[in-house]
């Protein structure tokens, strides 16, 4: 993972599993926008439909694997005027 991006919304990892040598151009420009260059890599998306279209494109060339949205816990004390 390039970087440590907290979103909102449930995410998803997405791993690429096998080379993009052979595929057609539009295919190696999908996995390039989805942050993914090399046998391996990782990246942590949002679950979003762009992203979902994006994934249904390359399916033989990447694993994908759904993530439980991150809960934030917020604490707030009453405070003393």
């Amino acid at each position: 993972m390039k970087s440590q991006t907290e979103y909102d919304c449930p995410t998803i990892t997405v791993r690429q599993v096998r080379s993009a040598i052979g595929n057609k151009p539009k295919n190696r420009g999908t996995l390039r926008a989805l942050g993914l260059r090399k046998i391996g890599d990782t990246n942590v998306l949002p679950d979003r439909p762009e992203i979902r279209g994006m994934l249904a494109r390359v399916p033989h060339l990447i694993e994908v694997t759904e993530n439980a949205p991150a809960t934030k816990t917020v604490t707030t004390e009453k405070g003393v005027n």
